[in-house]
């Protein structure tokens, strides 16, 4: 989990055995790189603290989606948490199984719903009465029947950013308690639903565990409920959110939310689904940038970098802070500087305040960028969408494609 990306040796930095130097000489930048060592251990690492109990791992897609590692993790037996028929069919073409997936949010479309069900995924968890009536329909039409949760919002604050918090009661995910089992009462009655499961997602980068603790014991109350109306639950879903340390950050590890989960959970016949993304992939990712200009004033100095918010959007929508390496030599004086791109808008920083030697032509290192990253980036600016490279011990592999200007404009037309 706190595997370091970076290896420096006599100045030289490299990820696993690959200079970063022939990484860039290569393919340029900005790039996304990856470690995939650290992906399978840390997937690995979490998946073993679970043993002895009946449990699921599907990480969320929508931290990572790209197939190469949404099918390095197909490979070694995860499952996966969806939001949208897009990530489906992503899971789909990287050879995941279906009948692992968990497909959440608030707002799926009848086409996706469908796509799921005549997949056959494990399970929808659904965040509305009207979603649920959706899905009975869609089911019945295909002639199948489909497996329900109901997201749970357990109105417990995850103490992190506003925007990534989801089980707070003014949050547009889930339902609460009492509306939850209404739901239940009716999908009971669905003849095109099956009853599976109970789930609820907090929110993301959570470095504390009563949180958690307190959405799961939440969740067992309202399951022992279900249990005397003849409601049976099968499985837990207990979500994801647990924080990497991106600054001063620290999370529990593995083996401390293991072991707090086993505990409350106790000897129940549950099985227990979890939706890692950021904890797996977080620290396994970085972005490549080169300095264009050094920019110095009496009131402030800049780096101007060809990466931008478009890139790396984390910076500017959050104010997340992620840490910044010169991979370069450099003989300049150090001095406090703002990384910025140059896409048009003051909020295109990647980093501010950063006490750092640098010059132009340096190559710099954004670290903590594989969830979140990648995932959220934009042609904004008409800039366009970098590539993305893997590094499996000594060798390089290309994943995505840098995209050309004739890419952006591809599916666009002209005026007869």
């Amino acid at each position: 989990m706190n595997e370091t990306i970076l290896k420096k040796n006599k100045g030289k930095y490299s990820i696993e055995n690959v200079p970063i130097n022939d990484i860039t000489e290569k393919f340029g930048t900005p790039s996304y790189v990856y470690s995939k060592k650290i992906i399978l251990n840390n997937y690995l690492d979490f998946k073993n603290q679970f043993e002895g109990i009946d449990h699921l791992i599907c990480f969320a897609v929508k931290s990572n989606p790209n197939i190469a590692i949404l099918n390095l993790l197909a490979k070694n037996g995860a499952g996966f948490d969806i939001v949208s028929g897009g990530e489906l069919q992503r899971v789909l073409a990287a050879k995941g199984d279906p009948k692992k997936v968990v497909f959440s949010g608030v707002g799926k479309s009848q086409e996706d719903i469908e796509l799921a069900i005549e997949h056959n995924i494990l399970t929808f968890n659904v965040e509305s009465e009207a979603e649920l009536y959706r899905i009975q329909n869609s089911a019945k039409k295909l002639n199948k029947k489909a497996n329900i949760s109901i997201r749970v919002n357990p109105d417990v604050d995850p103490k992190t950013h506003p925007y990534i918090s989801t089980g707070l009661k003014d949050n547009k995910f889930g339902v609460d308690e009492q509306k939850a089992i209404s739901m239940y009462k009716i999908a009971k009655t669905l003849d095109a639903i099956n009853i599976k499961g109970i789930d609820c997602h907090i929110g993301s980068q959570i470095t504390e565990l009563k949180p958690f603790e307190d959405s799961i014991k939440k969740l067992l109350e309202l399951i022992d409920h279900l249990e005397s109306l003849n409601i049976k639950i099968e499985h837990i879903d207990v979500g994801g959110g647990i924080g990497i340390q991106y600054s001063k950050e620290t999370p529990p590890s593995f083996y401390e939310y293991s072991k707090t989960v086993k505990n409350i959970i106790g000897n129940r016949n549950l099985k227990v689904i979890f939706e890692p993304g950021r904890v797996l992939i977080g620290k396994a990712g970085i972005l490549l940038t080169e300095v264009e200009y050094v920019k110095n004033s009496s009131d402030k100095n800049f780096l101007i970098v060809n990466a931008a918010m478009n890139d790396l959007m984390r910076p500017a929508l959050y104010q997340a802070f992620h840490e910044i390496i010169n991979i370069s030599q450099s003989n300049s004086d150090k001095k406090n500087y703002d990384v910025v791109g140059p896409v048009c808008e003051t909020g295109d920083f990647l980093g501010k305040d950063r006490f750092m030697s640098a010059e132009e032509k340096n190559i710099l290192a954004i670290l903590d960028v594989g969830a979140y990253g990648m995932s959220m980036s934009s042609n904004y600016n008409s800039r366009p969408k970098v590539p993305e490279i893997i590094v499996d011990d000594n060798k390089c592999h290309l994943i995505k494609n840098r995209e050309s200007f004739s890419d952006l404009i591809n599916s666009e037309k002209l005026l007869p």
